[in-house]
């Protein structure tokens, strides 16, 4: 019997009459890496917003686990193992990369960045910040300010400040977004990593990221899943190329 991580039914979210979300049932195996893509418009980072209850459902159901979580708020969603990156860096700019790493990994304890603290008393938290700047090839960066990182690298302390909160289930939203071909292999090669032993869901317009790293692909249109299947699967699907191009290829 198949698991899934991530499921909705009857998902809906309309504003002031218009349906951004419509009737989506969205079905993510657990461990599984999956894309959810789509023209501009097509509601994807509002099923992400749905998912992480940034935004209430109109209609539908969210299951995470096998569990409903419809009525939870961001935080009881954040504590049953979900975590989002989103499509603009979200730094603390004048701390330090290593202070950012160290932030996320007190909220995941429950507290919040206490400035008053010592250094003495968060010094508990330095190893596993530094064994996280390790695997998203920061070590060099910790002592620099995060505003002086490079785009692509903000991007990889914002995957690095991410799994400190050690989810189980990944939401990715736009991950290469700004990024150059350089930074967009580095980061396709850390999300790989990142996706080892979990769930990850991700929004992305790089179709070559996409066919490159996921498994599972459910395309929206109009707010609505227009079809699902591996990536050649629905880049041969006339619909999908309708949907992208008129005449063109996915």
């Amino acid at each position: 019997m198949e698991h899934y991580a991530i499921e909705t039914e009857g998902l809906t979210k309309t504003f002031v009459g218009f349906a951004a979300v419509k009737n989506v049932a969205l079905k993510v195996r657990s461990g599984a890496l999956h894309a959810l893509i789509g023209p501009n418009g097509a509601g994807k980072t509002t099923v992400f917003n749905l998912l992480t209850k940034f935004h209430l459902p109109s209609a539908g159901r969210i299951l995470i686990d096998g569990r409903d979580v419809t009525a939870l708020k961001p935080s009881a969603i954040s504590r049953r193992g979900v975590a989002r990156s989103f499509q603009i860096s979200s730094v603390f700019p004048h701390l330090s990369v290593h202070e950012n790493v160290r932030v996320a990994l007190q909220r995941k304890l429950g507290t919040g960045y206490e400035f008053w603290r010592s250094n003495k008393t968060l010094r508990v938290l330095d190893e596993r910040a530094m064994e996280l700047l390790a695997d998203v090839g920061l070590t060099a960066y910790a002592g620099h300010a995060a505003a002086d990182l490079a785009y692509g690298r903000k991007r990889a302390l914002e995957l690095a400040t991410t799994l400190a909160l050690d989810p189980s289930v990944l939401l990715l939203d736009e991950p290469m977004a700004g990024l150059g071909v350089e930074d967009i292999e580095r980061i396709t090669a850390l999300i790989r990593s990142a996706a080892v032993g979990r769930t990850v869901l991700m929004v992305e317009h790089n179709l070559r990221v996409v066919a490159d790293l996921c498994d599972r692909i459910t395309v929206l249109q109009r707010g609505q899943i227009l079809t699902e299947g591996t990536y050649r699967e629905v880049s041969a699907n006339p619909a999908v190329i309708e949907a992208y191009m008129g005449n063109g290829h996915v």
